[in-house]
């Protein structure tokens, strides 16, 4: 028999205790994702332009990518989120700390800004368990990137439009009960064959012991 198939036959052996370990691991991750508050999300996309004159497109995309990288950043800020919390949107600013390190990672949570590399298009996400307020931020977020982005570049002639509505959810996306309960699933039946083959490689070392021992005696 090869090493190979040696190596696998104890886990067909043992298949109830891989099925036992994968069962309790997707049972785990579960639960403690149901641990977790449940978030909705809502989505909203904004085009950045600037005119740059006679330039290449290329040239102008580019800029535009630089441009859109930056607001990336800035919307993680803790100016950022005064300015969003005093757009005059209805966003419940009890809902984050007043403890300043706990608020920014809060933020950091909450809101999702991204640039697509293709379009030059911002997407913002916004993460909240009542789905109304995640649209507020969205709102608020789009609003503030619209009529302000342009202080925090150091370009000229920039123009921020929102060219999507926010998109909210219709069901809460975070946690990620598939993928998280996946992930137990997985870490449950590698923990399982791992166990496996551990307790054969003990009683195989365990059994040449005892021959061993028969033998010299």
């Amino acid at each position: 028999m090869s090493t190979s198939s040696s190596s696998f036959y104890p886990l067909l052996r043992n298949w109830r205790t891989l099925a036992f370990a994968g069962a309790f691991g997707l049972v785990v991750a579960i639960l403690v994702s149901f641990i977790q508050p449940l978030e909705y999300s809502s989505t909203t996309r904004l085009l950045i332009t600037q005119e740059l004159g006679a330039v290449d497109a290329y040239t102008a995309s580019r800029s535009a990518e630089s441009i859109a990288d930056s607001l990336v950043q800035v919307a993680y800020t803790s100016t950022f989120y005064d300015k969003v919390m005093a757009s005059g949107y209805p966003v419940d600013e009890s809902y984050f700390s007043k403890d300043d390190i706990t608020r920014r990672k809060q933020w950091t949570d909450a809101v999702s800004v991204s640039v697509s590399r293709t379009s030059g298009l911002l997407t913002v996400v916004a993460y909240h368990p009542d789905v109304t307020q995640a649209e507020n931020l969205a709102r608020a977020v789009a609003y503030v990137l619209s009529t302000q982005g342009w202080t925090y570049t150091s370009g000229g002639n920039i123009a921020v439009q929102i060219v999507d509505d926010p998109l909210d959810s219709r069901y809460p996306v975070r946690p990620n009960l598939p993928v998280n309960g996946l992930s137990g699933l997985v870490l449950g039946l590698l923990a399982g064959a791992g166990y496996t083959l551990l307790q054969t490689e003990r009683l195989r070392r365990r059994h040449q012991v005892f021959h061993t021992d028969d033998n010299s005696g």
